[in-house]
């Protein structure tokens, strides 16, 4: 009895230092993630709040989103959180930066009245601060050209805790759909103006994400961190993107946007991984047409003594990287001239290339592959001078480049 009571005390004492709070920022998945990530948060669940009836269903809300007969419940999420680690202030402006509090009743391509602004507070402190934030984001929105401020703010009468299927749904389904809906403006210094991007001009990548959004922390920690090919790749919330044309609608990050002269080419909504990825960037820098990439992605084969191999067999000191990720795959110190008419080598670049058996072609052969991109580079033989093996590689799916160039 006296450790139950010990530990009751302690839980006691840890929530009498909670405070709760309502947010609707449209769908209540991403918000829900959102807040649950912030530090002195103990718990964000997803519900509904601000309707005239009771015990309302996610079936229900969605049939009175455009009927304005009844008050409709807000997709909302219910936020518990402790102000002595995170003050009230601070959650409140995370409310404000997350969405755009400017569009009445929606969020983006989410229509309806309980995809509306709302902050329901429970204290009468937390009032106050939403109305003053809220006056002074106006003012930070006006500014970067938004309109007033739609934001119900009203006390909370009551909280309906959602499906179960809707609490935690994107650690559940972490392809689910989490938009971004922030307008860029920030409290303080930062605002849109200064941290939009613009086309560069010419092929460039721009990946799409989200606060919080799991899929584009795997996506850049699996892909991007590593990506080193030469087309340039830039990350942005969405809202961010001036002077770009788009065809894709952003419905879910990431969004992989494959950009020419700042018009998209090509697009990927959802997680890619490496190998997805560059299968995509591969057919945007080599076009499906071309020679290299149907040696990279269809196991072809160069012509003997092809025209990019006369490029390469003369060329000085340097590395040959894989044409769609940027990785060095071998060194000219390792080449020499085997009279096949394709590039050779005694070996590859530890760690950049993997094998595979090959039994097409009725022969059984020994296949290259770029460890990073998964493209196709060639066989291996073991028909090289003083028996040593021989890399006998495409010259279409490598680029070269001096030594005095490399990671420069």
């Amino acid at each position: 009895m006296k450790i139950v009571w010990i530990i009751t005390l302690l839980t006691l004492s840890l929530y009498a230092k909670t405070q709760t709070i309502v947010f609707g920022a449209g769908c209540f998945w991403g918000v829900e993630k959102y807040f649950d990530n912030l530090e002195g948060v103990h718990k964000a669940t997803a519900g509904y709040a601000g309707g005239d009836f009771e015990n309302p269903t996610y079936k229900e809300v969605l049939k009175h989103r455009d009927n304005y007969a009844v008050k409709n419940h807000a997709e909302v999420v219910e936020v518990l959180y402790d102000d002595n680690n995170i003050s009230t202030k601070a959650l409140i402006k995370h409310f404000w930066e997350l969405h755009d509090p400017t569009q009445g009743n929606r969020q983006g391509n989410d229509r309806g009245n309980n995809y509306r602004s709302a902050l329901y507070y429970t204290t009468d402190a937390q009032k106050n601060i939403a109305l003053q934030t809220k006056k002074t984001y106006q003012k930070l929105l006006t500014k970067e050209g938004y309109g007033e401020i739609t934001t119900e703010i009203a006390p909370l009468k009551k909280f309906y805790p959602a499906e179960s299927y809707h609490q935690d749904y994107l650690k559940k389904n972490p392809l689910g759909y989490c938009p971004n809906h922030a307008t860029g403006v920030k409290f303080g210094k930062e605002n849109v103006t200064n941290n939009t991007i613009s086309p560069l001009g010419g092929k460039e990548i721009v990946v799409i994400d989200a606060p919080f959004c799991p899929y584009c922390e795997r996506f850049k920690k699996n892909v991007t961190d590593h990506y080193r090919g030469n087309i340039p790749l830039r990350t942005a919330h969405e809202e961010r993107l001036k002077g770009f044309t788009i065809k894709t609608k952003i419905a879910g990050t990431p969004t992989i946007l494959f950009i020419e002269d700042g018009k998209e080419m090509h697009s990927y909504t959802g997680y890619m991984d490496e190998k997805a990825f560059y299968k995509a960037v591969g057919l945007f820098k080599l076009g499906k047409s071309s020679e290299a990439y149907r040696v990279a992605f269809h196991a072809k084969t160069d012509a003997p003594f092809c025209k990019k191999y006369d490029q390469f067999k003369h060329t000085g000191d340097g590395v040959f990287i894989d044409k769609i990720s940027g990785d060095i795959l071998f060194d000219t110190k390792d080449r020499f001239n085997s009279g096949s008419g394709w590039l050779s080598f005694f070996k590859a670049v530890d760690g950049a290339t993997i094998s595979k058996d090959d039994n097409s072609l009725g022969m059984h052969r020994t296949e290259i592959i770029a460890k990073k991109s998964g493209a196709h580079l060639g066989h291996v033989f073991n028909d090289a001078p003083g028996g040593r093996k021989r890399f006998c590689i495409n010259a279409s799916v490598l680029e070269f480049v001096p030594r005095d160039k490399i990671n420069k």
